[in-house]
């Protein structure tokens, strides 16, 4: 593995779906309750922080433990009680699969993309997964999640017109250090540690359905 195969992970223009995603950003706005810089800064912060609890475990357990993908899939979708958030962890678990596939059709990874077809193919068991399939390094693939869901957060806010293309780069920048603590509190946790940490965004995400015009999935 080299630092050529990360980047092209995180790079844009790497066809996971993500962009069709704000991960709750649109209802919160709509809604109120994220307001100027500092309400995206806390919301941003929050999403990186719920990264860390809901995603890094199911990742990090499929990683050590690809054996067990099923059941860690089951639990994602136990876990995922919010419709909205459910259902486009399905959708982006599907497209990251049958991404890799395309793109590195080997024997194993056909293989996860077949079993991902007869599963609910939530998206952070099978980063994990599909990862470990790359040969990427565990470290690295906890920071390749947490910065897609940083910048998902950020790019998503662009397009809401919340904030311009310099503020957002500014707090990209600014995100480093949240998401580097959140990096090392959360690379050992495993799915005992799952949890939510946002329950107000998870409730706002919810009722991203009802929104009386939409941009995003989710």
């Amino acid at each position: 593995m080299s630092d050529w195969l990360t980047w092209q992970i995180v790079d844009s223009a790497f066809p996971t779906g993500a962009f069709a995603h704000s991960y709750g950003l649109e209802s919160a706005w709509q809604q109120g309750e994220v307001e100027g810089p500092d309400g995206l800064r806390r919301f941003l912060r929050g999403a990186i922080l719920q990264a860390g609890h809901a995603t890094l475990p199911l990742l990090n357990s499929a990683y050590h433990h690809p054996e067990d993908l099923v059941a860690l899939d089951e639990v994602s979708d136990v876990f995922l009680l919010n419709t909205v958030a459910n259902r486009a962890s399905r959708i982006q678990g599907r497209s990251l699969v049958a991404t890799a596939a395309r793109i590195w059709p080997t024997e194993p990874m056909m293989a996860l993309r077949t079993l991902s077809q007869a599963t609910c193919a939530h998206v952070a068991p099978l980063s994990g997964a599909a990862f470990r399939t790359l040969d990427l390094p565990l470290g690295t693939a906890q920071r390749v999640a947490l910065f897609g869901a940083a910048r998902a957060v950020i790019a998503a806010a662009v397009r809401l017109g919340i904030a311009g293309s310099f503020e957002a780069q500014r707090l990209q920048h600014a995100s480093a250090a949240w998401l580097e603590e959140v990096a090392r509190r959360c690379g050992t946790l495993t799915v005992d540690d799952l949890a939510q940490t946002a329950p107000v965004v998870d409730i706002l995400q919810a009722g991203h359905d009802r929104l009386y015009s939409r941009l995003f999935q989710s």
